[in-house]
């Protein structure tokens, strides 16, 4: 049964660059003929076919980056009906396929000592590497863009959560060798978090073991006493909106404990709440924060009402000068007469008229 060759590649999608997809970029024939498949038919999802035989199960598990090559021979009636028609030719969906100019490959295998496949293997090295390389320059430029994460400065946030959050997100953009991760921390570390990290690169060098850093960093700034724990824990209503004290009474709560048992997280945001507020939630039929925060949401119209039946009292009346000062020249000046810098001269003249009265 005759076989058909077919090269698998990881690119990138064209409407999103940072999405990537396995296309079928050429299919070469028994007879070492190689035919283009143009770029608007190479996305996989075109190539139904294909995606059901084992070959393409065994070449997915593998390709998993971008610029990731792998060929592969499929012989399969089913396939052959489909990339050829019943004259040999080599077509998708009807559409004849472009040969590649094969001149510079029958020179190549002229060259003594090198076989065509031992070229072909060191070509798809080179490509793969320079691609790399590019991927690399690319993700470094736009890391800030597509990390999911917050700038780290000693004080916002839990440095152990801050830190699994960051490993994951290195993971999602198969940011995996121990310079790329230390070159890219720097990006997500403000205030004394960049000294930490020059002197970092003094002690060890940006060619240190990831793990070290690490370490080295979540020894720095982990929090071990108890003041984060007491507040979260205290952290009560004061005034504003219900929702946004649950909301930011449960990132506290996460912060100290990412495993905290959600049962016990709704009871400790709903304790912050004022009684009247809490005590028309029925907690039974609370399993999920997010059951809370709906119930908490129905309840805002009774803030402002407690806020408007409140009865406005001034702060202090209306200001009025010192007479004292007044009297004495001194212009207006408001202030209490009772602090008056010159209330002990006019009690004194007050008192020799007083005097001079009762002679």
């Amino acid at each position: 049964m005759a076989k058909l060759r077919f090269e698998f590649t990881v690119k990138s999608l064209q409407t999103d660059t940072k999405t990537n997809i396995i296309t079928i970029t050429s299919i070469e024939t028994e007879e070492n003929e190689i035919f283009s498949i143009p770029n608007d038919m190479q996305n996989i999802s075109y190539h139904e076919k294909i995606q059901t035989t084992a070959a393409f199960q065994k070449v997915k598990r593998v390709l998993t980056k971008r610029g990731t090559t792998r060929k592969v021979w499929i012989a399969d009636e089913d396939i052959l009906k489909v990339y050829m028609d019943e004259y040999g030719n080599i077509q998708f969906n009807d559409f004849l396929l472009e040969q590649q100019n094969i001149q510079g490959r029958e020179s190549l295998t002229s060259t003594p000592g090198i076989s065509l496949d031992t070229l072909e293997q060191i070509l798809e090295r080179v490509s793969k590497s320079n691609e790399t390389q590019c991927i690399e320059s690319f993700n470094k430029k736009k890391v800030s863009e597509q990390f999911v994460i917050e700038k780290f400065t000693g004080k916002n946030v839990n440095v152990l959560q801050w830190m699994e959050t960051f490993e994951n997100e290195c993971t999602r953009l198969q940011i995996d060798q121990n310079t790329e991760k230390i070159e890219i921390l720097r990006l997500f570390l403000e205030g004394s978090c960049v000294d930490w990290y020059r002197s970092m690169l003094i002690k060890y060098s940006i060619n240190s073991d990831w793990d070290e850093w690490k370490n080295k960093f979540c020894d720095t700034y982990a929090d071990k006493g108890w003041t984060p724990v007491r507040y979260a824990f205290e952290f009560k209503y004061m005034n504003g909106s219900l929702l946004e004290y649950a909301l930011k009474k449960e990132i506290l709560l996460l912060q100290i404990s990412k495993s905290l048992n959600k049962k016990i997280m709704i009871d400790l945001i709903a304790i912050g709440l004022p009684n009247y507020i809490a005590d028309r939630i029925d907690r039974d039929t609370l399993k999920e924060t997010e059951d809370l925060f709906n119930e908490i949401r129905g309840l805002e119209h009774l803030i402002k009402m407690k806020t408007s039946e409140k009865k406005e009292i001034p702060y202090f009346k209306k200001k009025q000068a010192c007479k004292i000062c007044e009297k004495e020249g001194k212009g207006l000046r408001y202030h209490l007469e009772s602090s008056c810098w010159f209330r002990s001269k006019s009690e004194v003249l007050k008192n020799q008229e007083v005097i001079r009265k009762i002679k």
